[in-house]
């Protein structure tokens, strides 16, 4: 067969790529050339007389360097090359919280963060860490207050964690510590999924938590949220781990909220504290958020039909007698607080207030002190009802750490479902640790295919410029060879590539990243598929 010249000089070209690489694939006798690294130097500058320094020049200066240093201290979005980066780096993730089951209300209120403001302590973790920390996310609830974070040196990440806590909550580390808890790696995945399917909540099963978890999800990859790659995969597992909890068991039937949980524990104390039937009290909420709206909801399914909310202002209460037309809600503002609470047997108190309503001086003040009983439950975190008010004569008062006998009744109806539920999220925990061991392939496959590249560019070149010596060689036909060049390259590369993704378990996954390492020489090459004895051999 006869080949033209344009045509022999493509495949004399590709066949020098593909022999090329083949050598580099090849074990060698010979060990590559090392590459050399060049680290760029610092700049240095002479110091100025101190006549120069108090110059108008000089303070002009320092104050544009310090303007430009505090614009780019700024959190930016990052791309996603640099998210890429970040997380292959070995990222693990971990979380730091306080929760119910660890630390008490008093300790738990002084880090509360409120949801618009869970982007900003996300950003300023990550920005006071000094690097330790690239990514991180709050999750902030009336039970919990918990910073997911993803870093490769766990240590430091704690210590700059540590430091925002104390900072932010005005308490010795020593404090913190006896009520923190800290989880890493697989633990802080499986602790995650357990919060989203309601297994780690108060009230075991409860759906609230699982919207949070998502909105802690799509804070965390808004324009400033600090959720990387790794932060939000796991964030976003974890709602999809809590959807299916509930939709394939039954965990979430029955009272599954903390306003559930006030309802059943009024009902359950009300003959032995107001010596009166549950029916028959007369009921008090104040405020008229969500939680208002829950506990409406729960105790209609009592037979509720009158309530009275008390509130800073009437737009909310009149949109919640519009949501329960057949219940009589009466509206009322809070300088009608008072006279409210001196004619009601249970007052719910679910405000977003960071000071106390109720304390023991405000209920003598009003004449409340031994007068008829009043049962106080305080579902607010922080807290509406002061601990004093139990010193009250005929008050009793209640917060959600007094919630922990229904809890356990609760509990106690669930285990089967518990077990049900853990073997799903087990499922749904292990999808998210593969994807993230895969990740540990990731620098090795960008090695691979940069070598091969390097290779290919610099065997193309030599062709190239032998090939441009034949006039009949048109610009088409040279980057026709530059095409089929690479198409060569890749697919050589994705057998290698597919071998390594193939690997389920870390253990086989790192054992073919070093044999693909050693076979293609990534570590210590220097691109160009020659040894140390670069040259060509001699003929024997």
């Amino acid at each position: 067969m006869k080949f033209g010249s344009t045509t022999l000089a493509a495949a004399l070209a590709l066949a020098s790529t593909a022999a090329a690489f083949s050598t580099a694939a090849a074990p060698s006798a010979f060990a590559p050339a090392s590459l050399t690294v060049r680290s760029p130097s610092a700049a240095s500058s002479s110091a100025a007389a101190s006549a120069a320094r108090t110059s108008p020049l000089f303070v002009a200066t320092q104050e544009t360097e310090a303007a430009r240093e505090e614009i780019t201290q700024l959190p930016t979005k990052r791309t996603r090359e640099e998210r890429l980066a970040a997380a292959s780096k070995g990222l693990q993730v971990h979380v730091v919280g306080l929760s119910i089951h660890h630390a008490q209300v008093e300790v738990r209120e002084k880090l509360a963060v409120p949801e618009p403001e869970w982007n900003a302590a996300s950003a300023e973790i990550v920005s006071t860490s000094e690097g330790a920390i690239p990514e991180a996310s709050v999750l902030s609830t009336c039970n919990r207050f918990e910073v997911y974070y993803a870093a490769s040196d766990p240590r430091e990440a704690m210590a700059a964690v540590t430091r925002y806590l104390a900072d932010r909550s005005g308490l010795p580390v020593s404090t913190l510590r006896s009520n923190l808890f800290m989880l890493s790696g697989d633990d802080a995945v499986w602790h995650i999924m357990r919060v989203a399917g309601g297994l780690d909540s108060l009230v075991v099963g409860e759906g609230q938590i699982l919207s949070q978890v998502r909105q802690c999800h799509l804070h965390s990859i808004e324009d400033d949220g600090s959720g990387g790659k790794v932060l939000s995969r796991m964030l976003n597992n974890a709602v999809a781990a809590g959807k299916r909890v509930r939709s394939e068991t039954n965990i979430s039937k029955g009272s599954v909220s903390i306003s559930s949980a006030a309802v059943e524990l009024s009902e359950m104390l009300c003959q032995d504290d107001l010596n009166l039937p549950f029916s028959e009290a007369r009921l008090t909420a104040v405020g008229a958020g969500k939680m208002t709206r829950l506990l409406i909801n729960h105790l209609t399914g009592r037979g509720l039909k009158k309530i009275t909310i008390c509130n800073r202002s009437l737009a909310r209460p009149q949109e919640l007698q519009e949501q329960f037309p057949d219940v009589e809600i009466e509206c009322k503002l809070m300088e009608d607080l008072w006279d409210v609470v001196g004619r009601s047997d249970i007052v719910y108190t679910a405000t977003s207030s960071v000071d106390y309503i109720f304390d023991e001086l405000k209920m003598e003040e009003n004449g409340m002190a031994g007068g008829r009983p009043l049962m106080l439950l305080d579902i607010s975190v922080p807290r509406n009802v002061a601990d004093d008010c139990k010193e009250v004569p005929n008050v009793s008062a209640y917060n959600v750490d007094d919630l922990k006998a229904v809890v356990a009744r609760n509990t106690a109806m669930r285990q089967r479902e518990m077990i049900e539920a853990e073997t799903l999220l087990h499922e749904e925990a292990a999808t998210f640790c593969g994807w993230r061991d895969s990740l540990s392939a990731i620098p090795t496959i960008n090695r691979l295919q940069e070598r091969a590249n390097s290779i290919r560019s610099a065997e193309v070149e030599k062709c190239n410029r032998k090939l441009q010596q034949n006039q009949n060689m048109s610009e088409r036909e040279l980057e026709a060879v530059e095409r089929l060049s690479r198409g060569i390259v890749n697919k050589l590369l994705h057998g290698p590539m597919s071998h390594i993704r193939k690997h389920e378990d870390a253990g086989s996954r790192r054992a073919a990243v070093q044999e693909l390492s050693a076979m293609f020489q990534l570590e210590d090459g220097d691109g160009n598929g020659r040894g140390k004895n670069n040259g060509r051999g001699r003929r024997k």
